[in-house]
């Protein structure tokens, strides 16, 4: 099982429309097994694949979510049944819910605000271990992560091999992804554990702009990114983002050349992930 988690300290890059549509391709074109799981607290990951309805029909249905992982011991307070308090699952017994035969989602929820999660308490580490539980059940788990460092950012890095890192072609990018790679550093070397880029991939890409080509060269002369960034980027559709919110996937849409380059981006990370070096 390949865990990678879907990074950026800034929102608006498409770092959700990346994760959602790369585990979306990883289980329809190369037929994979994938888990999504929905860490941001904002759960768009969520809404991505379910309208408000049914999102609520989910959760009264008594669906797991990524509240579950992290609540326990303390008792689920669950705003959608009724304002009650709900006995915490043991993390073996928490099941993502089916989309489809070979993706699974662990729904998102607004309530693990209310998870307190302090140093020393070990909490971060829960993902980790509810992964190790399914570890037979899938081939990929992709984490969309909050688009600020916390400790639901730490607790995805700490569950992953690998990370990919989607960045808007804009002046500051370069040093969005430096201070990025710097948290992820410190989140390593502070729990000695490894976690290697399996690709940078520039989202809403217009390739004829100035933007666009200022930060493809800024990118490919950094001894640190050049390597990492994939040949494919996103291109900028306003379609693919108003069809986010109907739960519209690109896979979906007539949009050959999206479609074509997010087939490519998913071949370039699964060959770095095959070709890294293994421990």
């Amino acid at each position: 099982m390949r865990v990678i988690s879907f990074v950026n300290m800034k929102g608006g890059v498409g770092k959700t429309t990346l994760a959602v549509n790369c585990a979306d391709a990883l289980s329809r074109r190369l037929d994979k097994r994938v888990l999504l799981i929905d860490l941001d607290p904002q759960f768009n990951a969520t809404q991505s694949l379910y309208s408000g309805e049914d999102y609520l029909r989910l959760r009264k249905d008594g669906e797991d979510t990524i509240y579950d992982v992290f609540a326990n011991p303390a008792p689920i307070i669950s705003a959608v049944n009724g304002h009650k308090e709900i006995p915490p699952k043991k993390l073996q017994e928490i099941e993502p819910t089916a989309i489809s035969g070979n993706l699974h989602v662990l729904l998102g929820n607004l309530e693990i605000y209310r998870i307190e999660m302090g140093g020393g308490q070990g909490t971060e580490f829960r993902l980790k271990t509810f992964l190790k539980h399914k570890a037979d059940s899938y081939d990929y788990v992709i984490i969309d992560t909050p688009p600020t460092p916390s400790v639901f950012m730490s607790s995805a890095l700490l569950a992953s091999e690998y990370y990919v890192v989607p960045i808007k072609p804009e002046p500051m990018s370069r040093v969005g992804i430096d201070l990025l790679q710097g948290v992820i550093n410190r989140v390593s070397e502070n729990n000695g554990h490894d976690i290697k880029c399996a690709g940078v991939v520039i989202t809403m890409a217009q390739t004829n702009t100035i933007v666009y080509k200022d930060c493809l060269k800024e990118l490919r002369k950094d001894a640190m990114w050049k390597s990492r960034l994939l040949r494919t980027s996103v291109p900028q559709r306003t379609a693919i983002a108003r069809g986010q919110g109907d739960q519209k996937l690109i896979l979906d849409s007539n949009d050959a050349e999206t479609k074509r380059a997010l087939a490519n981006i998913v071949t370039e990370i699964v060959k770095k992930i095959d070709d890294a070096p293994s421990d």
